[in-house]
């Protein structure tokens, strides 16, 4: 390493140390994360990025940016520190890189933007002003997923696409890789080299993911906790946490939750010795010594009540949404005893239709036929009523659970009933619905209904 080499890094450190320092200053809420990155000079970005444990900067760039404008350092900082708070880096998937990129980049942006804190604070640009305008319509909070669903939406011509990604260009998102240089290396390894090494990165990254959910989890409780001291500016920081840290949902394994343990007719491989049924076939020719078993002691979907809010604040295509992806599940054979005792009810401020489905058949039907009945106000209680005179009529004989679909604005019943109770907001941008002790809260985003 020569002389010139060492005094890059240390002004680089230097920099980004002071930095660091100010933003501390500035906003002690992000001390956790900002002890999180190390730093490591890097000369194959033209810029500054992160992959999650350290921030690699070409020190040309950084000098530039900090002789032009301390303030630019300071909001680079904060930009790639608020893409590790939110775990972008790890939520790429089967996204369009370059849209998820820009997505991310004005998800942390319009918070950087909006905070009153003079150790980042810049004129807001038209443009910006105007995008930001053009989300809120559809949007109550700028989260990098609703945004991508938005640009995916608008399908913005190329050159608008590349000057927005001018616009909101900060840091390099080439370490957000996952393999780096995996290509180059893959040809000369064996393929179970190859695939020990995958495994050991999925289990870093996967360890990576949950050191900032831990880190993400830790600052939203210190906004909260100091967030009269800190100033309004910080709500949409904190509203944005909120969305990220809210707990994630299998939705095919939460409707486990209401399955009942019954024997059903079919081949339990399970029950009974490999090594005596085929020594009889071999000995005997086609009689095994010990015939399999006819039945086998399964969990299924057996009866469900699933409850529609159907007022004037759910919209029907959420609704509809809802009702698909909830269906596709149900018709999984693996999901539903062959007799079923299904009833969707669609609720206001008062019970509108009961649908009772019998079959994965009738599911089809229903969906086909499928309008949402009312537009008053919300009230849960009717639900409860209703249901509960199913259950003394006999309609339901072993009913494990209620399901409601809900904006969360309604009046809840004092009471619990004797069966389990789930309500389930539909947000992309997280809002604070608060249920009775005795139901389940469950929040699922756009995601959570795609992996189900």
């Amino acid at each position: 390493m020569n002389e010139t080499h060492e005094q890059l890094i240390k002004i680089g450190t230097g920099i980004l140390g002071a930095s660091r320092s100010e933003l501390y200053l500035s906003m002690r809420f992000l001390d956790i994360a900002l002890s999180a990155l190390g730093y490591e000079m890097n000369l194959s970005t033209l810029h500054v990025g992160t992959d999650g444990v350290k921030i690699l900067y070409n020190p040309r760039d950084l000098i530039q940016r900090y002789l032009s404008d301390r303030v630019l350092v300071n909001r680079a900082y904060l930009h790639m520190l608020l893409h590790c708070l939110f775990r972008h880096p790890f939520h790429t998937g089967e996204r369009d890189a370059a849209l998820w990129g820009l997505a991310c980049d004005i998800a942390v942006e319009s918070i950087i933007d909006r905070l009153d804190v003079k150790a980042v604070r810049l004129v807001v640009s038209d443009k910006r002003e105007e995008t930001y305008d053009m989300l809120l319509r559809e949007l109550k909070t700028l989260s990098a997923e609703g945004i991508y669903r938005i640009l995916q939406q608008k399908k913005l011509p190329p050159q608008e696409f590349g000057k927005l990604q001018m616009e909101y260009l900060v840091d390099d998102h080439v370490f957000w890789e996952q393999k780096q240089n995996d290509d180059q290396n893959g040809e000369n390894r064996e393929n179970d080299n190859r695939q020990e090494q995958e495994r050991r990165e999925e289990e870093n990254r996967q360890e990576l993911e949950q050191k900032w959910q831990e880190i993400g989890e830790k600052t939203e409780t210190s906004l909260e906790t100091f967030s009269k001291d800190i100033g309004e500016e910080t709500g949409a920081l904190l509203q944005c946490l909120k969305v990220e840290n809210r707990e994630r949902y299998d939705y095919r394994r939460f409707l486990q939750k209401f399955t009942t343990r019954k024997e059903e007719m079919q081949v339990d491989d399970d029950a009974y010795d490999y090594i005596f049924y085929t020594y009889g076939l071999s000995l005997y020719g086609n009689m095994p010594l010990i015939e399999a078993l006819e039945y086998k002691e399964v969990k299924k979907i057996e009866e469900l009540a699933i409850a529609i809010d159907t007022s004037e604040s759910c919209e029907g295509e959420t609704i509809r949404r809802f009702l698909e992806e909830t269906f596709a599940i149900l018709r999984d054979g693996e999901s539903f005893f062959r007799k079923i005792n299904v009833h969707i009810i669609q609720c206001d401020a008062d019970v509108q239709t009961d649908k009772k489905i019998t079959s994965t058949e009738e599911l089809d039907t229903l969906m086909e036929e499928f309008e949402v009945r009312g537009s008053g106000g919300t009230d849960f209680r009717p639900v409860f009523r209703y249901v509960d005179r199913l259950v003394e009529q006999k309609v339901f004989q072993n009913l494990k659970g209620l399901i409601y679909f809900t904006d969360g604005y309604g009046v809840f019943p004092r009471k619990r009933p004797a069966y389990d109770t789930a309500f389930v907001f539909y947000h992309e941008d997280y809002t604070d619905c608060n249920v009775p002790p005795w139901a389940m809260k469950v929040i699922l985003g756009e995601e959570e209904l795609e992996e189900g």
